[in-house]
């Protein structure tokens, strides 16, 4: 497996023809764009972490029954600035570089410490997103860079600070019915007090003009105060219902003074993520309409949270689904020096890593003052979720384990914000990268899976029937790899309901393991 986790990617520029065996739904039309690390090495060099790789976006565009692919490295100042010296000479979140040898060390400290947070790379190698009708590749700073959907061109580097206050933001925005993009941000130094920032950009945002980008209409819904000024909780999404953002304050923590020491201190800017086991988590619950933070105080147990499924109202109450984590390991199993080990060397070095569970959080919304002390105040009768109140009119909330085992999660995307029944992820066991797709019924507690001997699927991708009624109405799109020659990669289409490949696409190109992605229907 190693050989597909550190090789180098390569370009396929121009679309080339898949070899579709199975019969792919008529009504399946429309552009897959993936995004992931892709290049691990420049000349003699070579980064410490997957997650530093340059980014490399590849499409799969479904019409009349075929598939066609190609593949593009994102031509981001990084990428550029690396190519033209022949070696990384840009920091990335593993790899630590001085690109200038004249400087010394008093020099370099002293340009970082004034800036107090470095200028990061515009690698943007995590996800695919939409702000109007402009895409971007994104990671989580302050800059991202416009593609061309149609071409995989890069169109050029926006940065966020442009328009917002802001120095770092998701990769994993919310988009509701009517097309208007929510995510969120951290200001940490020069933008007044340190806060987190939850803004808008409206569906009719852009003019078609690469001039205007749509984030110049921009608008702030609310921000939230750090807990700690100079230790912010990462966070890698957020959740979202029909009235309320869901934002999870978690106690693995970005140490601001290492972070702006970094150069000096010869520290990866990875190492400035610090996870506090004897703190707590505190969830955040807003209006989204009006940007006032209910009042209660909702608070759980030390754990980490990247990813979450989905979140909605029921019953005077907020439901949100996330996958949680013991500690902050995860990180650690892609260091490539970790991924260059064989399965029984890397199984071993890595006992410590804690299994992604999917968990259920309920938030009652009626808490009063004269709410009954030590009592579940969940009154929801589908989950054992609790929200008990304390003496101190706190509430202390205990999840609903769902499943175990489970990442990269997806769902009806129609059914984002509202209550839902399914969701589908990669299955992780013992590897760094899946080797399953599950579908989890939240209603029957039961899971189907695909799987084929020597197959790594990316993140399983929803998409919906047209007028689908069902909620699994729809296809799961995913590209699968494999380390034997004798496998093409392919791109697989299953039957959301069954978990039964329809369909499955092979490519006559090389394609490299990816991260997250956005499915562009085609124009009616």
């Amino acid at each position: 497996m190693q050989s597909i986790l550190v090789k180098n990617g390569s370009e396929t520029p121009e679309p080339v023809k898949a070899e579709v065996k199975g019969s792919l739904p008529s009504w399946l039309q429309g552009t897959l764009l993936r995004n992931g690390p892709g290049l691990f090495s420049v000349g003699d060099s070579e980064y410490n972490h997957w997650f530093d790789g340059m980014s490399l976006i590849h499409s799969f565009t479904f019409s009349n029954g075929e598939v066609s692919y190609r593949s593009k490295f994102l031509k981001s100042d990084t990428y550029k600035r690396n190519v033209k010296a022949n070696r990384i000479v840009v920091s990335e979140f593993g790899t630590m570089i001085y690109p200038d040898p004249c400087k010394n060390i008093f020099s370099r400290a002293f340009t970082h410490l004034s800036n107090v947070i470095p200028d990061f790379t515009d690698n943007n190698l995590v996800n695919i997103i939409r702000y109007g009708k402009d895409y971007y590749a994104s990671s989580e700073v302050n800059y991202m860079n416009q593609i061309d959907p149609a071409t995989l061109e890069t169109v050029g580097r926006i940065n966020y600070r442009n328009h917002i206050a802001i120095n770092l933001a998701t990769a994993h925005p919310h988009y509701d019915n009517e097309g208007n993009t929510y995510n969120m941000g951290t200001a940490i130094m020069g933008f007044g007090r340190p806060k987190y920032v939850i803004f808008k950009v409206p569906a009719d945002a852009s003019d078609n003009d690469p001039k205007k980008p749509a984030l110049r209409k921009v608008q702030q819904v609310c921000s939230i105060p750090f807990r700690s000024t100079l230790f912010p909780s990462y966070f890698h999404s957020f959740g979202m219902t029909e009235n309320y953002i869901v934002f999870v304050e978690q106690p693995f923590k970005l140490d601001i003074l290492r972070l702006a020491t970094a150069y000096f201190r010869g520290v990866n800017w990875g190492s400035c993520l610090k996870y506090d086991k004897d703190d707590i988590t505190l969830f955040h619950v807003i209006n989204r309409k009006t940007g006032k933070a209910v009042s209660t105080r909702f608070h759980a147990d030390a754990f980490i949270v990247f990813h979450h499924i989905n979140s909605y109202e029921d019953d005077g109450h907020v439901v949100f689904d996330l996958i949680s984590y013991k500690n902050s390991n995860l990180y650690d199993m892609f260091y490539i020096q970790n991924l260059k080990q064989d399965t029984k060397s890397f199984i071993k070095s890595n006992k410590s890593f804690s299994p992604p569970l999917c968990q259920r959080f309920v938030l009652p919304l009626n808490v009063q003052k004269d709410s009954p002390r030590e009592t579940n105040l969940v009154t929801l009768k589908d989950t054992t979720a609790q929200a008990v109140m304390q003496e101190d009119g706190s509430v202390y909330c205990q999840p609903d384990t769902l499943f175990e085992g489970l990442e990269l999660p997806g769902i009806n995307n129609n059914f984002n914000t509202k209550n839902y029944r399914y969701f589908y992820g990669s299955r992780v066991e013992w590897s760094p990268h899946p080797n399953k797709i599950a579908k989890f019924d939240i209603v029957t507690r039961k899971h189907l899976e695909w799987q084929k001997d020597n197959c790594f699927p990316s993140e399983p991708v929803f998409v919906a029937s047209p007028g689908a009624v069902e909620e699994d109405d729809g296809v799961i799109l995913s590209s699968v790899i494999s380390p034997d020659p004798n496998i093409s990669p392919f791109m697989l289409v299953l039957n959301a309901k069954t978990m039964e490949e329809i369909a499955q696409a092979a490519i006559p190109a090389t394609i490299h393991m990816d991260l997250h992605g956005h499915f562009i229907p085609a124009a009616v």
